[in-house]
């Protein structure tokens, strides 16, 4: 499950590949791989502990196309989007950072951003339009670029399986919206550079491949978010068990303590959770790791600052057994620091 890109084994290529990279050929040689050095690969990579797809890459060198100086703002004044987070690096912005204690786990993490999710692009900062890569674990490649929309909730819809897809659609919805005849051209514009560009390097433009509908099957639920949490289940059926609640009933659970007039009266609206929270403890014990990871999910979907106790009691638990640890690293650092406003880490 990759997020687009081929990836082939480093070297992969031998001295044939070295070579041509001298003569400035290397990517008809290298399976289209980005023409960007190993090391700056690597920082991004370092910084977040994450890998990153080759589409990522890719769609790093065709905003430089665009815009040799600033590629990060290649896409701003036509389309709305500028390349953020990992891009940030590329783009050697950390570098300029005045703070020394720079969280990655933090740098653009939307109020509502599960740690699957990395943000790459941000669109209006009305609505904090933002896509990111989705991970369903964190060693391994994204399934899909997602979108959500921060100040409308929690949903997060997928929008292609690379970057160049999610851009695509983004470009279309806006081609419908836009009247004036000049912006048009250029948006036109771009958009043939970018079908030509993920033609050429064999990128998918449909927002919902082959690929994101086998992913989609091995959903256990959606959760509140609509993203869809994957967990190992073998054929014993062993791995999840479903919560006791619809997530409708689970909504209103949540609705009555966080609206609850009086803290005695909240203690009394938790006892629901309280009572799954013994469930989940014997799904854990029983190796269904996925009823805790749903319930952790819900609560932190909901958005309630009542539940952050709940989620990290929940989730680093959840994460640390089904061996995604990296995530459990990202929800501690986000419940400790969950903000509505400035995730730039790197702003001044």
């Amino acid at each position: 499950m990759t997020g687009g890109g081929k990836r082939r084994p480093r070297g992969a290529a031998g001295p044939a590949g070295e070579q041509c990279e001298k003569n400035g050929d290397v990517k008809k040689r290298r399976s289209n791989r980005a023409d960007i050095p190993d090391n700056l690969r690597q920082e991004a990579e370092t910084c977040y502990r994450l890998r990153l797809p080759e589409d990522f890459y890719q769609f790093w060198k065709f905003c430089e196309e665009l815009d040799p100086e600033k590629p990060s703002d290649a896409l701003v004044s036509s389309v709305g989007l500028t390349l953020v987070g990992p891009y940030d690096i590329l783009a050697g912005k950390h570098k300029k950072a005045k703070s020394t204690d720079l969280d990655f786990n933090l740098h653009w993490r939307f109020f509502y951003d599960p740690p699957e999710f990395q943000t790459i692009l941000v669109g209006d900062s009305k609505t904090q339009y933002h896509m990111g890569y989705f991970r369903d674990v964190p060693d391994e490649l994204p399934v899909w670029v997602g979108a959500n929309e921060a100040k409308k909730g929690c949903v997060i819809s997928q929008v292609g399986d690379n970057v160049f897809a999610a851009v695509k659609l983004f470009l279309s919805k806006k081609l419908k919206e836009v009247t004036n005849k000049k912006k048009k051209a250029i948006l036109k514009d771009i958009d043939e550079k970018l079908t030509r560009t993920a033609k050429e390097l064999g990128y998918s433009l449909e927002q919902k491949t082959m690929k994101m509908k086998q992913r989609d099957k091995k959903v256990v639920t959606k959760a509140f978010h609509g993203a869809g949490l994957v967990v190992p289940v073998d054929k014993n059926d062993v791995g999840y068990r479903e919560l006791p609640e619809t997530n409708a009933n689970l909504k209103k659970i949540c609705k009555a303590i966080v609206d609850a007039p009086t803290d005695d009266e909240r203690l009394k609206a938790f006892a629901p959770i309280q009572e799954m929270l013994t469930f989940v403890q014997f799904a854990n014990d029983e190796c269904d790791y996925g009823m805790g990871y749903e319930l952790g999910m819900d609560l932190f979907c909901y958005g309630s600052h009542y539940f952050h106790k709940t989620v990290g009691q929940l989730l680093p638990l959840a994460y640390a057994l089904l061996k995604r640890n990296r995530f459990a690293e990202i929800i501690e650092s986000h419940l400790a620091n969950r903000r509505e406003e400035k995730v730039d880490q790197l702003a001044p």
